[in-house]
C-alpha cells in the first residue's frame, strides 16, 4: 500500500470528503498532533545495508526538466492499475527462504559510459530484453548517470524504448501523488515540504486488491539541503533473513493492516457512532478502491474508528518466476516501528499491522524483527539527476529518507507488458480525479515544518 496513506486518512476525517450530512464535535475531524503515549520512545533514523556515495552530478533547471514533447501523444487516458496476482497457498516456508536466499544483491548497478550517454534512447530499445531479463534476475536496475532522463521527455523516451506501458498508481484517487506531468503518465514522489521530515518504510506499490507491476523512480532534482535517499530491498533476501520461526507465524495467522484513524468522543451514543461509521463506509472507502473494513476500537483506543484493509498473506509468489518473496508493507506501516524512527504525519494518518486471527497489533519483538531483517538489505541509494530506479514491484519494495530543503523526484507505474490478461481492460476512471486533487491542495496547504509541529 501506498507510502503513508495520509491523503486517504486525511480523506475520512475530514467531514466535507466525506459528504457528512451531520456536524459533529471537532475532534472528529482531527485528533491531536500531540498524540501517542506518555512514555514515548525514542526516535531514531533507520540504517541500510548499502550506502552509495554521492557524485554531485549536475542536474536541468526546474524550467528545462519539466517540458514535456507536445508532440507526443497525451497518455492520461492510461491503463487502471491491475489487479492484484495472489499465490500465497500451501508455501513451505523452509524451503522458501532457501530458495529466496539464492538470488543475487538487488539492485543491479547499471551505470551509463560515454558511448551508452550518446546513444540516447536507442540504449534502452537496443538492450530492452536484456534489461527486462534483469530487472526479473535482480528486482530492480539501477540505472545510474543516464544524461537521458534528467527531463520529463527524457524519462518517458526512456520508458517507451523499453515498451513499458503506463497505468495509474494503485490508490490514484487518495491524493498521496499528484502528477507531475499527467499527459506524460508521471507522478511526482512524496516531495512535499511538510513531509519531508517523514521517513517512508520499506513497501510495495500495492494493496490486497491492486498492484502495480513495475515503476521506474526518476530523480530530475536531488534534496537541496541534504539526505532524501531512495531506499530499495529485495523481498527475497528479507524472507530468507527473517527468523523462520517468525516467519512461518506470520504466514499462518496472516495480516492486516489499518490505514487511518478518526477518533470520536467516547461518550458519544453507540447509534451516533454506527452512523458515522456507515457514512465513512458508504461515502469514502468506495473511493479508494480497496477493500475496507471499518472497525472500532481494533487498536484498544476508545471511540477510535480505524479503516482496515482484508486479511492478506505476508508472502506471495512473483506471478511471472513463481519465486516467494516478502510481500507486505509492515516494515513502513507498523505503529511501533513508525513511533521509533522520523514521522511527520498526524495521528488521524498513522498506521498499524495485526495478527489477522485475533486482531491484535504486532508485538514489539515481532517488529523489530522486521525492522532487523529489512534494514539489514536495504541499498539507500544516492539517486542524482537522470538516475532512474526500475523496479519489479513484486519482488523489491522500497521508500525514501527524511530530506532538507527542496527535491524532485518522480514516478510512472506500469501494468503487466507481456501479459495483457493479467492486464485488464480498464482504462483510466476519470470519476477518480475530484478527490486526487482535492485532497493534494489540503495536503498542499499544510506548513513546511508540519513535522516539527508534533514532538
Amino acid at each position: 500500500m501506498k507510502t503513508s496513506l495520509v491523503a486517504l486518512s486525511m480523506a475520512l476525517a475530514a467531514p466535507s470528503a466525506a459528504a457528512f450530512s451531520i456536524t459533529l464535535h471537532s475532534k472528529l475531524a482531527t485528533t491531536s498532533l500531540h498524540a501517542a503515549t506518555l512514555d514515548a520512545p525514542i526516535r531514531e533514523a533507520p540504517g541500510a545495508g548499502w550506502e552509495p556515495d554521492w557524485e554531485d552530478r549536475p542536474g536541468l533547471a526546474p524550467e528545462e526538466f519539466m517540458q514535456s514533447d507536445m508532440t507526443k501523444p497525451d497518455l492520461s487516458g492510461m491503463w487502471e492499475c491491475p489487479l492484484t496476482r495472489w499465490s500465497s497457498d500451501n508455501v513451505d516456508i523452509v524451503e522458501a527462504q532457501k530458495e529466496a536466499a539464492k538470488m543475487p544483491h538487488c539492485p543491479l548497478e547499471m551505470r551509463a559510459s560515454a558511448a551508452d550517454n550518446a546513444m540516447g534512447a536507442e540504449y534502452f530499445a537496443k538492450n530492452k530484453q536484456q534489461i527486462k531479463a534483469d530487472l526479473l534476475k535482480y528486482g530492480a536496475i539501477w540505472f545510474r548517470g543516464f544524461d537521458l532522463m534528467k527531463s520529463v521527455k527524457g524519462h518517458r523516451e526512456m520508458y517507451e524504448a523499453l515498451e513499458l506501458e503506463p497505468c495509474l498508481d494503485p490508490l490514484h484517487s487518495s491524493g498521496l501523488r499528484k502528477f507531475a506531468s499527467e499527459r506524460d503518465a508521471l507522478y511526482e514522489e512524496v516531495n512535499k515540504p511538510s513531509l519531508r521530515g517523514h521517513y517512508i518504510g520499506l513497501h510495495c506499490e500495492s494493496t490486497t486488491k491492486r498492484t502495480a507491476a513495475y515503476a521506474a523512480f526518476v530523480c530530475f532534482q536531488k534534496a537541496t539541503e541534504g539526505g532524501g535517499r531512495f531506499l530499495v530491498a529485495d523481498g527475497a533476501a528479507i524472507l530468507a533473513e527473517l527468523d523462520t520461526k517468525l516467519l512461518q507465524k506470520l504466514y499462518d495467522r496472516k495480516i492486516r493492516i489499518s490505514v487511518s484513524n478518526l477518533d470520536l468522543p467516547p461518550s458519544l451514543p453507540g447509534f451516533v457512532k454506527e452512523g458515522v461509521k456507515g457514512l465513512v463506509d458508504a461515502a469514502v472507502a468506495p473511493k479508494f478502491d480497496m477493500d475496507l473494513e471499518m472497525m472500532f476500537e481494533a487498536d484498544g483506543k476508545a471511540g477510535r474508528l480505524q479503516a482496515v484493509e482484508i486479511a492478506e498473506s505476508p508472502i506471495n509468489r512473483h506471478p511471472v518466476t513463481g519465486l516467494p518473496v516478502w510481500f507486505n508493507n509492515a516494515h513502513n506501516h507498523a505503529r511501533k516501528l513508525r513511533d521509533r524512527r522520523p514521522c511527520g504525519v498526524p495521528e488521524v494518518g498513522m498506521t498499524e499491522v495485526f495478527y489477522a486471527d485475533t486482531m491484535e497489533p504486532l508485538s514489539l519483538e515481532d517488529c523489530m524483527e522486521i525492522k532487523r531483517a529489512s534494514e539489514k538489505h536495504i541499498t539507500a541509494l544516492s539517486m542524482e539527476p537522470g538516475d532512474v530506479l526500475l523496479v519489479d514491484n513484486y519482488r523489491a519494495l522500497h521508500g525514501r529518507d527524511v530530506f532538507q530543503g527542496d527535491r524532485f523526484h518522480a514516478v510512472t507505474w506500469f501494468t503487466w507488458d507481456d501479459n495483457e490478461e493479467w492486464r485488464g481492460d480498464e482504462r483510466r476512471m476519470v470519476e477518480k480525479n475530484g478527490l486526487n486533487k482535492a485532497i493534494n491542495k489540503m495536503m498542499d496547504w499544510l506548513p513546511k515544518d508540519f513535522e516539527s509541529q508534533q514532538s
